[in-house]
């Protein structure tokens, strides 16, 4: 049985460490449960000494372990310090795996890796053979990557594995919520916790000047930690960008200060140079988030804090990611000034207020909340998941970055609907697509450019093409290399520069070929993108090419990882285009490749109107051909009030040529008008008053009598188009075809046949009042008492107001003079007779001296005539 040759007292480790005292209940935990919650603080040794130790426990029966950290530098710093514990090289005992770098051996028995590779190994190996526990490190950090990881290590648990053992590690993290998501697909979730051995560190707030720019208030936070404290100082800042500005400023102000930038994307060489303490300098290092994690920087008493960070956000609305930067959350501020701890008492200088820190969000939020979901969606079409939401996952994905990301899967051919929505296949191509280590954007432009032979390229066939003939263009794959690298890494170009990715490649080809710098080219970042393309050219067994590049095969390449975002000329604008997507962009002023009547994109900000577009290529029309597809459309022209039908070629929502359509699809001719109907409103058709009354009865009726009554308000009609109105559009091609259509006889056949006299009896279009007259009953859709306009010399002798509704319902009489005129709006006539008809005869019968107004109006006759009249038949 392997024993841990690490003592608690051992010499690389100066003093005991906080995680041996929470050690052993650990290893009981373990022991007993599947999944382990340990919350530890910086510095506690959680990172470092205890995966070491964890290697002799019994349960784990010589199987190796892993070990995830969420960045490469972090994984390769941890598996150093861990060989260097037990005294051994890299690869023996400890070992590591990041993307295109391995140290590990046939003795390894505990691996660092990045969570892509585990990931990568779970998909080739589901079972994990050799593996007794898997370590999740940093997970308060909530990355895409290890939420994935941690759903599908709990999968391979309860279906295969139920020995695999899970600790889930953090210094900040909300660790009984967890356990209790967790105890859904794993059981008990116990939680052990490490007091810690942090130094007190004395934070001071310093508000921020708004009016001056934060690298200026950073450099001088800086200067001013230089003056009142001893030891060295860690500056936290938003990006790269930032690190350059404040690494000039404080290069002014204080010659011969060791200042060192620490980032994701240096070469390893600067940032072990961060890391690492120096004897005789004091230095100031400059960094990213990155140094939050588990990496410790040693040396490190003062920590100044800009209070930003810079995170990718997907907008599902748009498809489309950009970097915001964002106040830091509180317990990133609280890990962040944890590192002024670790050596011994600290200061964390904060460019923010007490007030500004009390209103901080609690932790970040989880990335697969604000993430591209294509490559996890990948990942789980491989894995054979049919319904993402039945994962177990820590946080569910969003629906809407779901169904972005399938859609974007479909269009790059990686995955294939099965039978019904919305089971996805993985195709063939997608497996290909997921042996190579990157988006699946990329890995698509890969794979197709292995396809492209020079032949393909279209010969120039016009001004807009490259003059360079198909032999002297560089070759297919050796340029998808290229630009592979280019869109992995950051631009290398200053950012004003034109948005052409063929400058980029141009000054990667001449830094490749001499190391000479094109363009304002950084060269770190293209000694980075040099090593990835040489990567990728090593992979793909790619010759090198230094050839200068076509444009219009860099645009074509550009397509292939981003089809959705093909860009067409907008008629009468040199800067403004349309997405393929139907979105807005445009190019920043003065760029070159104003005017490009095609462009393939592939940077570009979501913007709020329209996009800014920071990186593309001219595209030519003819190697377009592969994204589009034939459709017929049928469209409504509202200016001219007529059905346009035609047939394009389409890439998404822009027409590469169209030809008119001589025979109308009858499907795409019902779809069109039904939409053109629900716009433009009913209002299309010719309504008469005897129709609107028409609805308006059977409304009221309706209301009376309840839903066993059709619902035919204008709002419902309009939902219901398809029942009664799809099948008369047959012969309708303008606007005024909608008032040939009979409309009253498409809505009666709305009403069932045995409702039809019910509708007679219970809401008559006329009532017989005594003078024997059929008045026209007014009804309202609301279904209050229809309204009976009647001469009031109508209605001597009835004593009770008329009734409509089976007698269920009063009508409202509204009694007229010998004018039309309202005297008295009532539903009581009895009352009307008894108390105000005497009043209105008094008043009525001056005015109108030539119609009866009798004294009683009881047992007067009912009549439509004058006075004078009468007396003629009576005579």
């Amino acid at each position: 049985m392997f024993r841990c040759p690490l003592p608690v007292q051992c010499p690389l480790v100066s003093e005991p460490l906080p995680i041996f005292e929470a050690l052993p209940e650990l290893r009981v935990k373990l022991a007993q449960h599947r999944v382990v919650i340990l919350q530890a603080p910086p510095g506690a040794g959680k990172s470092t000494v205890l995966p070491v130790e964890l290697l002799g426990e019994n349960w784990l029966e010589g199987q190796s372990v892993v070990m995830l950290e969420p960045r490469r530098l972090a994984a390769r710093t941890v598996a150093a310090r861990m060989a260097s514990l037990l005294g051994e090289e890299l690869g023996q005992t400890v070992g590591y795996r990041v993307r295109f770098e391995s140290r590990v051996s046939s003795r390894t028995r505990l691996e660092v890796v990045t969570e892509g590779i585990l990931t990568r190994r779970l998909q080739s190996d589901p079972g994990l053979e050799g593996v007794g526990l898997v370590i999740f490190d940093e997970f308060h950090e909530r990355s895409l990557n290890a939420d994935l990881a941690l759903a599908l290590c709990l999968e391979v648990q309860s279906a295969l594995r139920e020995d695999l053992k899970l600790l889930v590690m953090s210094a900040t993290l909300d660790s009984e919520g967890l356990s209790g998501t967790l105890a859904a697909s794993a059981g008990e979730v116990p939680v052990v916790t490490a007091t810690g051995r942090q130094y007190p560190v004395e934070v001071r707030y310093l508000p921020r000047d708004l009016d001056t720019p934060l690298p200026a208030l950073v450099a001088g936070a800086v200067s001013r930690a230089l003056a009142e404290e001893q030891g060295d100082i860690l500056v936290f800042l938003p990006g790269v960008g930032e690190i350059s500005r404040v690494q000039e400023l404080l290069e002014a102000r204080h010659p011969g200060l060791y200042i060192l930038p620490l980032y994701g994307e240096l070469p390893l060489e600067q940032q072990q140079a961060a890391i690492v303490p120096d004897p005789v300098r004091r230095k100031v290092v400059l960094a990213t988030s990155i140094a939050e994690t588990s990496l410790t920087i040693e040396g490190i008493r003062v920590v100044v804090d800009s209070g930003w960070s810079r995170i990718p956000r997907f907008d599902s609305r748009t498809g489309l990611s950009r970097l915001e930067t964002v106040r830091v959350s509180a317990d990133s501020a609280e890990q962040r000034s944890g590192r002024a701890g670790r050596l011994g008492p600290g200061v964390c200088y904060r460019l923010w207020s007490q007030a500004t820190q009390s209103q901080l969000v609690a932790q970040r939020k989880p990335e697969i909340l604000e993430a591209d979901l294509a490559p996890t969606l990948i990942e789980l079409a491989q894995w054979g998941v049919r319904d993402v939401g039945q994962m177990a996952w820590v946080t569910p994905p969003p629906v809407g970055a779901v169904r972005q990301g399938y859609e974007l899967l479909e269009s790059l051919e990686a995955v294939e609907l099965g039978e019904g929505r919305p089971p996805r296949r993985i195709t063939e191509r997608g497996r290909r697509m997921l042996e190579l280590p990157t988006h699946p954007r990329i890995a698509h432009l890969l794979i197709e450019a292995q396809a492209l032979a020079p032949a393909t390229l279209q010969p120039p066939t016009s001004i807009e093409r490259s003059r360079k003939t198909v032999g002297e263009a560089s070759d297919w794959k050796a340029l998808a290399t290229d630009v592979a690298a280019l869109l992995e890494e950051r631009d290398p170009l200053p950012r004003n520069s034109s948005a052409d990715l063929t400058l980029r490649v141009e000054a990667l080809r001449r830094w490749q070929e001499d190391k000479t710098l094109l363009h304002g080219a950084d060269r770190n970042v293209l000694s980075r993108s040099e090593r990835l393309a040489a990567e990728w050219r090593r992979r793909l067994r790619v010759e090198c090419d230094n050839a200068p590049p076509d444009p219009f095969r860099v645009g074509r390449l550009l397509a292939l990882a981003y089809p959705d975002r093909v860009a067409r000329l907008r008629e009468g604008q040199g800067l403004k285009y349309k997405l393929s997507s139907g979105r807005g962009v445009r190019l920043n002023e003065y760029d070159p490749l104003q005017g490009q009547p095609w462009l393939a994109v592939a940077h570009l900000d979501a913007g709020e109107a329209e996009g800014r577009v920071w990186l593309a290529a001219p595209a030519h029309p003819d190697d377009l051909e592969p994204f589009g597809k034939t459709a017929e459309v049928v469209e409504w022209n509202p200016q001219l009030g007529t059905l346009v039908a035609q047939r394009e070629f389409r890439i998404g929502e822009i027409a590469l040529r169209t030809e008119p359509l001589r025979q109308v699809p009858e499907e795409l001719r019902l779809r069109t008008l039904l939409r053109v109907v629900r716009s433009e409103g009913l209002g299309l058709f010719t309504w008469s008053e005897g129709l609107r009354q028409w609805q308006a009865r059977v409304l009221s009726v309706r209301r009376w009598r309840g839903e066993g009554w059709p619902d035919v308000t204008d709002m419902q009609l309009l939902e219901s188009l398809e029942d009664w109105l799809g099948p008369h559009l047959t012969r309708v091609n303008r606007r005024q075809d909608f008032t040939t259509l009979d409309l009253g006889a498409m809505l009666s056949a709305l009403l069932p046949w045995e409702l039809v006299r019910q509708l007679d009896e219970l809401a008559p279009l006329r009532l017989q009042v005594p003078s024997g007259s059929m008045v026209r009953l007014e009804y309202a859709p609301d279904g209050s008492a229809p309204v009976l306009a009647v001469k009031l010399q109508e209605l001597f002798g009835l004593a009770d107001t008329p009734t409509v509704n089976g007698g269920r319902t009063k009508v409202m009489l509204h009694l007229l003079s010998p004018a039309q005129r309202p005297i008295q709006v009532t539903q009581d006539l009895r009352s009307f007779w008894q108390n105000t008809y005497p009043e209105v005869r008094k008043e009525m019968r001056g005015r109108y001296n030539k119609h009866p107004w009798p004294e009683d109006p009881w047992n007067a006759t009912a009549t439509r005539k004058t006075t004078s009249a009468l007396r003629r038949e009576g005579g």
